[in-house]
């Protein structure tokens, strides 16, 4: 439809592999330690350039609208929320570090309210784009640290109870998270608008069977099910390689979680230890997000598979996250 040859997908996707391949093999050659250092200018980078997306006339060579949203950079070649998880995980590791620890977190104010702070401002940059799935993910992965790094509850549930007015708010103001949720709780008359990826999405999985139809040979991809080279992709994985490819996919990520958690107890430092523990969460929920979007037991949302997707932000995070590892 849009004139282009095609291997254009194939082509792009291969650039982001190489450019991912560079990245693995020069950050397995340096000790995660140095990026301590990084952690600020991280953070100021992904808070820059996710505010250049949501600065209101940007010309769209800059900042495109795709699909209803602007969420990349120069094209869409560049998604910085995307890279804002990295930098949310090194300067979540490098400040929990230099409070020293759970010690430094049991306070509220000088404990968690920067956090609070921080996530709040990339929280507001992506809703503006809009990207809410973004917003909860920075949620998770940062709660997530926080708690392993001995957090206590009882401030979570008082930041959570702060925060669900604005959240809720956000919730009616962006109309289509609302109508999926109401879509995924089976409300009348939202299931037929808004589900029907999810629809089709089940019947792409169902229709795998035990073993799947061969690669290739899965028809939703044909216009059938929206998006089945990035947000869906999973849903293709059910119908080509049936059950049992699924299985084979979920142990894939399982054995990648493992690992990554090995490698976080054996870490040498409290900040390596929690920089692995943050990237392994990381991608792991990322995955199985999109895994539970695809089988029906998640609300619809837009979340890619980590080195399956198509993108090549999604391709280049997932590599330099396993090389820093």
């Amino acid at each position: 439809q849009r004139g282009n040859p095609s291997w254009i997908f194939l082509w792009k996707q291969l650039t982001g592999v190489a450019l991912g391949v560079v990245a693995f093999a020069v950050l397995a050659k340096i000790d995660a330690e140095h990026w301590r250092k990084w952690a600020w200018p991280a953070l100021w980078i992904a808070i820059i350039t996710m505010t250049v997306i949501v600065i209101p006339g940007m010309p769209s060579a800059i900042a495109p609208r795709i699909n209803g949203s602007k969420r990349f950079l120069l094209g869409g070649s560049i998604q910085p929320s995307e890279f804002g998880k990295l930098a949310l995980v090194l300067w979540t590791a490098a400040l929990i570090v230099k409070k020293g620890g759970a010690e430094g977190l049991r306070r509220l104010t000088k404990g968690l309210m920067p956090f609070g702070i921080i996530l709040g401002v990339l929280s507001l940059l992506c809703a503006l784009q809009p990207d809410f799935s973004v917003v909860l993910f920075y949620a998770l992965v940062m709660g997530a640290m926080l708690f392993a790094a001995g957090a206590r509850i009882g401030h979570f549930v008082f930041l959570g109870a702060l925060a669900l007015p604005l959240v809720w708010s956000e919730i009616n103001r962006l109309e289509y998270v609302m109508k999926r949720l109401l879509g995924f709780a089976g409300a009348a008359g939202a299931e037929a608008e808004v589900n029907y990826q999810l629809t089709q999405s089940l019947i792409a999985v169902g229709s795998g069977g035990l073993f799947g139809v061969g690669f290739g040979q899965g028809r939703q991809q044909y216009g059938f099910l929206p998006l089945p080279y990035n947000d869906f992709i999973g849903s293709n994985v059910g119908e080509e390689w049936g059950f049992v490819g699924m299985v084979g996919l979920i142990g894939l990520y399982a054995l990648w979680g493992w690992l990554g958690f090995r490698i976080a107890k054996q870490a040498r430092t409290p900040f390596t230890q929690l920089v692995a523990m943050g990237l392994t969460i990381t991608l792991l929920v990322t995955a199985y997000l999109h895994i539970g979007v695809v089988t029906g037991l998640l609300p619809t949302t837009g979340l890619t598979l980590p080195f399956v997707s198509y993108g090549r932000s999604n391709m280049l995070l997932s590599l330099v996250m396993t090389g820093i590892l």
